[in-house]
C-alpha cells in the first residue's frame, strides 16, 4: 500500500481486535466544553489500572487507536484524549509542515496537562482504579510523557517513546525533559532510536546526565537506546518501523508499567 504521512499506511500496519473490550470514542467534560477521546478496556475485568495515551503530533489516529486496545488486552484501561480539538485535525492538513505550522504551534503544554488531569479524572469515574496511573506517548506525546510525569502528583509510571528531551515544537514551549528532572513525580522509561535525526545522542546523553542528578524518581527512571533504530520505530504504519526492536520495545513498556502500577 502507499503511505501518507497524515493517513496512510504501510503493508506492516496492525490491527488489534476488539473482542473482549469495550472501547470506542466518548466525549469528555474540560474546562471549556468537551473533549473527544477513544478509549478500549478490558471488558471482564473491575477496577483496572488506567493508562493514558499521549498522540503523535498526527492526532488520534488509527494506530493511537490500535495502541489502546493493545493496552486493554494486556488488562488496562486505556485512554488518548484529542488534544488538538481546539486548534484543528491533523487529518484536513497537506503534510507534515502543516501540522505543525497551524496546529501543533498553536498547542500549549498548559493546554495538554490540563486535558491530560481532565482524561484521568474521566477514567477514574468509569470504574477503574484511579490509584494506578499511568502515562505513555510517541514523538510529541513523547516529550509531554515526561512533562505530565512531572506534573502530576497521581501518576505513577510513564513509557516515553522518542519524544524530544532538550527541545520544544514551538515558541508555546519554554521548558523540557532536560529541565524537569528535580521535579519528576513518577519514573519514566524512555525508549528511543540510535539514529533519531530529530533526537540526537547528544541529548539523550545530556538528559541521562540529567536525571543522575534529579530527584529519587529520576534516579528510578531510565533510558533505552536501540542503536538501528530511527525516529517512530514503533509506528507500524510508517516507513520507519522497525519490528525487531519495535516488539522488544513494546515487551519492555508493559514490563515497566506492571512493575510500577
Amino acid at each position: 500500500m502507499g503511505f501518507s504521512p497524515i493517513t496512510g499506511s504501510t503493508d506492516t500496519a496492525m490491527h488489534t481486535d476488539a473482542q473482549g473490550l469495550r472501547h470506542g470514542l466518548v466525549s469528555m467534560p474540560v474546562a471549556d466544553g468537551q473533549l473527544p477521546a477513544y478509549y478500549a478496556a478490558p471488558a471482564d475485568r473491575a477496577r483496572p489500572p488506567v493508562i493514558l495515551v499521549v498522540q503523535e503530533i498526527f492526532g488520534i489516529h488509527e494506530h493511537i487507536q490500535d495502541i489502546c486496545r493493545r493496552f486493554a488486552h494486556a488488562g488496562y484501561f486505556a485512554v488518548a484524549p484529542d488534544l488538538y480539538h481546539r486548534q484543528g485535525d491533523p487529518a484536513a492538513c497537506a503534510d507534515i509542515q502543516a501540522v505543525l505550522r497551524d496546529i501543533v504551534s498553536r498547542v500549549s503544554d498548559e493546554q495538554v496537562l490540563a486535558d491530560l488531569d481532565a482524561a484521568a479524572r474521566w477514567a477514574a469515574a468509569q470504574g477503574t482504579d484511579a490509584t494506578r496511573l499511568g502515562v505513555t506517548g510517541f514523538c510529541w506525546g513523547g516529550r509531554l510523557t515526561w512533562m505530565y510525569a512531572a506534573h502530576a502528583p497521581a501518576c505513577k509510571a510513564g513509557v516515553a517513546w522518542y519524544g524530544k528531551l532538550a527541545a520544544g515544537h514551538s515558541a508555546l514551549q519554554t521548558r523540557h525533559p532536560v529541565d524537569i528532572t528535580a521535579e519528576l513525580k513518577a519514573p519514566v522509561l524512555g525508549l528511543y532510536g540510535g539514529k533519531d535525526e530529530s533526537i540526537p545522542l547528544a541529548d539523550v546523553s545530556r538528559m541521562r546526565d540529567a536525571l543522575k542528578r534529579g530527584n529519587a524518581m529520576a534516579r528510578a527512571s531510565r533510558i533505552e537506546v536501540y542503536p538501528e533504530a530511527g525516529h517512530g520505530f514503533y509506528a507500524d504504519y510508517r516507513p520507519s518501523y522497525l519490528e525487531r526492536d519495535a516488539g522488544h520495545a513494546w515487551s519492555q513498556a508493559l514490563d515497566w508499567f506492571a512493575a510500577k502500577l
